[in-house]
């Protein structure tokens, strides 16, 4: 378990504030947010490259706060590799066990058994220089695992690849978690990343904790209105909200949503824009919020579409290119949108 008790630090522009987290044995936890937000900060302080100005650092039972990086049982995977250029692929994943005087034989077994679990068993003696993107960032993952580490820290691995090589390794970073069990803290600003990696996600803004939780719920039940925006939320809403019964009525400038969720007096409403259901004709449903409008914009983003609906206020429905063409819709165009009240969350 790697345990964080109010950490903070202050350095250069970064700043750490009572950041306290229980990461349990073999979970993959992300740390996601914007730049600047301290992720990298914190991840190193985790990896005993900063020491916290106060709190404290447990790794396996152990107070590390103070332990140098070689103590604290941690691989390390940097974005930029960090690979040897004067070594070949085998040294470099072999750099570790020499460090800890493992004779030959054992080295060369180990790091046979690491490359053909990374991928990397026909390119052990290349040079790193001649290697892609993909293939350094291999290097650099089975140089971290070979010596058995207590903790695997990531910091942004995959944010200088290729989209097509950052999800082919995205695959691989998961198989091998699945693998090894190795008790992982991930960090990242790729919101992508982060909901196909964790197990559990913690939000980071301005050096802080905001809210920690599984992918479902920080995608769906943000907590914030800068959560909210942060995992793309394009429905956000302010209103008045009161309970009638066993469901909650929210009141935005004059239009009426429903919601599962409890609240009463001012409130933030989010709705992902892939929970609503648009159509050009009223049809029955037992989903409580009904509402009509006329299609603002129309955007092609590819795979998607994205239409704004006015309905009294804007609202953003993403739909497939095939159900978009299917319904003929034309900006200017009278249309219903339907939304579960259990996708309206309030905050």
């Amino acid at each position: 378990m790697i345990s964080l008790r109010l950490v903070s630090k202050q350095w250069e522009e970064f700043e750490i504030r009572n950041v306290s987290l229980d990461i349990p044995d073999g979970e993959f936890f992300v740390i996601l947010g914007p730049t600047g937000a301290g992720k990298t900060l914190l991840l190193e302080i985790v990896g005993g490259f900063h020491y916290p100005s106060s709190g404290n650092i447990i790794i396996k039972g152990k107070d590390v706060t103070n332990a140098p990086p070689q103590k604290r049982g941690a691989g390390f995977v940097y974005q930029d590799y960090c690979l040897f250029p004067h070594m070949d692929v085998f040294q470099n994943i072999a750099y570790g066990l020499k460090a800890r005087k493992q004779g030959f034989s054992v080295i060369k077994d180990k790091v046979n058994t690491t490359a053909e679990l990374i991928g990397l068993k026909e390119l052990l003696h290349r040079d790193v220089e001649t290697l892609s993107g993909g293939e350094k960032q291999r290097v650099a993952i089975a140089r971290a695992i070979i010596i058995d580490p207590d903790i695997l820290l990531f910091d942004e691995p995959l944010g200088a690849l290729d989209a097509r090589t950052r999800d082919t390794l995205l695959s691989e970073i998961k198989k091998l978690h699945n693998e090894t069990k190795i008790t992982t803290l991930y960090v990242t600003h790729n919101q992508t990343e982060a909901f196909m990696l964790a197990d559990r996600i913690a939000v980071m803004q301005k050096g802080e904790i905001v809210q920690v939780g599984t992918p479902e719920e920080i995608f769906r039940n943000p907590k914030s209105e800068f959560v909210a925006k942060f995992v793309g939320v394009e429905n956000l809403y302010h209103g008045v909200a009161k309970i009638s019964g066993d469901i909650c009525e929210i009141d935005v400038n004059g239009v009426n949503f429903y919601s599962s969720n409890k609240h009463e007096g001012n409130v933030s409403a989010s709705i992902r824009p892939e929970d609503i259901i648009i159509s050009p004709e009223k049809f029955k449903s037992s989903a409580r919020n009904v509402l009509e409008g006329k299609i603002k914009e129309i955007r092609d983003q590819g795979t998607l579409i994205r239409v704004c609906v006015d309905c009294g206020i804007n609202v953003v429905s993403y739909i497939t290119r095939q159900s978009f063409m299917d319904m003929q819709l034309n900006i200017g165009a009278k249309v219903y949108l339907v939304i579960k009240a259990q996708n309206v969350n309030l905050f």
